[in-house]
């Protein structure tokens, strides 16, 4: 029987999704936890892998149970042998057919970055910061500028293994709620480091350091050594893959990042 899971993760102390030798990844916890309830190996394929620091509120991953379990001895069974930081939300059965990665028609993003003169410390580690004014205006009509379909060449980072750079951006924009900014992305997919990129570059718009329509100049360009420096991986947020409907899955569009904005 095929099981998908969502499970949500503070990555601070974890490097990052993807199994290690050392053990210290998202993955690895979680295979670990499925083992205790199975009895045996499980191994599991997500969504999105995500970098050492980057967290998520819906990640979703399937695998094929070599047992029969009942769903609440995968949620909370799990969950009892999982490390704090990390915790399944649900799970369902699933088709055979359906796949936590190649089934995903989009995935979304969520960015928070607290602009203010003074360091985060409650939010260490969890929102990214910058401590000079930015022009929020300026960064929502660059925002702007990435939707649709494009080259992100000048988003993509060294090691990045995706066939192609040409992506199509649903959604980008920029809103503010005091003095944390929260910059939003859907997209068919994305290039690694691409959304920590994109946020490093309207980070550059809002400081003033370049106008909007330099986003463009980036685009046409290509060239990663064009853009801004990558930004931190603290206030990045997977916020899960995008499904049709027709896999009946329940709907992300629950967790606590939706109540920062009203």
């Amino acid at each position: 029987m095929r099981i998908a899971l969502a499970i949500e993760y503070c990555g601070t102390h974890f490097h990052g999704w993807q199994s290690q030798p050392s053990g210290n990844t998202v993955q690895d916890a979680l295979e670990a936890a499925l083992a205790a309830i199975a009895g045996q190996p499980v191994g599991v394929i997500c969504a999105g892998r995500t970098d050492a620091g980057v967290h998520a509120t819906h990640q979703v991953v399937h695998f094929d149970a070599p047992v029969e379990r009942p769903l609440s001895a995968w949620v909370r069974g799990v969950n009892s042998h999982l490390p704090a930081g990390v915790a399944v939300r649900w799970a369902q059965s699933v088709d055979a057919e359906f796949h936590a990665r190649f089934s995903a028609r989009g995935r979304r993003y969520r960015y928070l970055l607290m602009n203010r003169p003074q360091r985060p410390g409650l939010w260490q580690g969890r929102v990214g910061w910058f401590h000079l004014p930015l022009d929020l205006a300026a960064m929502q009509a660059a925002a702007g500028r990435l939707l649709g379909e494009h080259d992100f060449s000048a988003f993509r980072a060294a090691g990045c293994q995706a066939k192609t750079p040409v992506k199509t951006l649903w959604r980008a924009d920029v809103q503010q709620q005091g003095n944390l900014l929260v910059f939003d992305f859907e997209a068919s997919a994305f290039l690694h480091h691409m959304v920590r990129n994109l946020v490093g570059s309207l980070v550059y718009i809002g400081k003033g350091a370049q106008p909007a329509e330099w986003m463009d100049e980036l685009l046409q360009a290509r060239d990663r050594t064009a853009a801004a420096p990558t930004f931190s991986p603290d206030g990045l947020y997977f916020r899960g893959p995008i499904y049709e409907a027709h896999w009946q899955l329940p709907d992300p569009q629950d967790d606590f990042l939706d109540g920062m904005l009203k």
